[in-house]
């Protein structure tokens, strides 16, 4: 059985085991996006003292990591905020089901 990784609180009560797998899930992916962000900061320092010792001919860019930036910032807001069962989540899950009851004549 599969268990989706972030549950609405409407669903039937969990088996010990599902509640397991679903734990396991969760931790990898706040683990990943700490690796995310160690990584981020890593590559980052590496090119601004690449810049700033003149290891480089080129000055530092600072476009790349703003960028990359922003994609940690939303990998953040999809493990911590819309991952937790938020009301953003829950309804747009509702709505879904709703919508695919219609189409498929489900109960």
């Amino acid at each position: 059985m599969t268990v989706s990784l972030y549950p609405t609180r409407t669903m039937t009560p969990m088996s010990a085991e599902e509640i397991e797998r679903l734990a396991h899930k969760r931790a990898g992916a706040k683990l990943g996006w700490y690796v995310h962000a160690t990584v981020y900061v890593l590559v980052n320092l590496m090119i601004f003292a690449a810049a700033y010792f003149g290891w480089r001919s080129r000055p530092w860019n600072p476009y790349a990591t703003l960028g990359w930036g922003l994609g940690l910032a939303l990998h953040g807001v999809s493990v911590f905020v819309l991952g937790k069962g938020s009301g953003l989540r829950e309804r747009m899950v509702a709505q879904e089901r709703e919508r695919l009851r219609r189409e498929h004549g489900g109960s």
